[in-house]
């Protein structure tokens, strides 16, 4: 199909061009879970926040912390962001499509969730504007639904990273000098080397760990 072509096109441009990094974390996800749970079940069907909702806030947020990771390569220069315009990667018949969430920084969560509803809804019927899927700052892939536990995704040019979000799942974790277990998810972030150096990526997953481990903060 045409979308396969354009997808291919544009992954193995990204691959032959784009110098690709890796990082991962891990990340505590006990307290996102249970103000979830609350904030769900005191919504009482009004809305239903899933995980990435929370991970999108939490990534604006974090490009609010570190901005120097909300950045784009040109042919000329790199340009810094002012704003966390983030790319949602939405699995739809035929291929993959990523509307933007504009102004990420400046909405609240459930905000978000309701936009991303929406454009996803419309996205898989088809009736994405260009303007809705492009100009997209910062981009996220979350496979956790799939039981994926870790990948690395392709960097979205001229976007300088993508987060790629694992499932969240039961693992002993030494705390203490002892066993405890909790729930966790593993983050990749991919990164472009000509915009996004080592330490401002490793300085952003810090951020986006901070954001993820104490959930209350992506509320205000």
């Amino acid at each position: 199909s045409m979308m396969r072509k354009a997808i291919a096109r544009r992954l193995s441009e990204s691959k032959q061009l784009v110098p690709h990094f890796y990082l991962s974390l891990d990340v505590a996800m006990d307290r996102l879970m249970d103000l979830r749970a609350q904030l769900n079940e005191a919504a009482d069907g009004a809305f239903k926040l899933s995980v990435n909702d929370f991970v999108i806030k939490a990534v604006a947020k974090a490009l609010v912390d570190v901005p120097a990771a909300n950045a784009s390569w040109t042919e000329r220069d790199t340009l810094m962001h002012k704003h966390a315009h983030i790319s949602v990667a939405v699995a739809i018949d035929g291929g993959l499509i990523t509307p933007v969430i504009r102004f990420a920084e400046q909405k609240g969560i459930v905000d978000i969730s309701a936009e991303v509803k929406e454009l996803a809804a419309r996205a898989r019927a088809g009736l994405l504007q260009p303007q809705e899927y492009s100009g997209g700052t910062f981009s996220i892939s979350n496979l956790g639904m799939y039981g994926i536990k870790q990948f690395a995704a392709i960097v979205n040019p001229p976007e300088g990273a993508i987060l790629a979000v694992g499932g969240t799942d039961e693992r002993a974790v030494v705390e203490n000098g002892g066993v405890v277990v909790k729930k966790m998810m593993t983050l990749t972030l991919s990164c472009d080397h000509r915009v996004v150096d080592g330490a401002v990526g490793a300085q952003f997953l810090a951020a986006l760990k901070k954001h993820i481990e104490a959930p209350a903060s992506v509320l205000i």
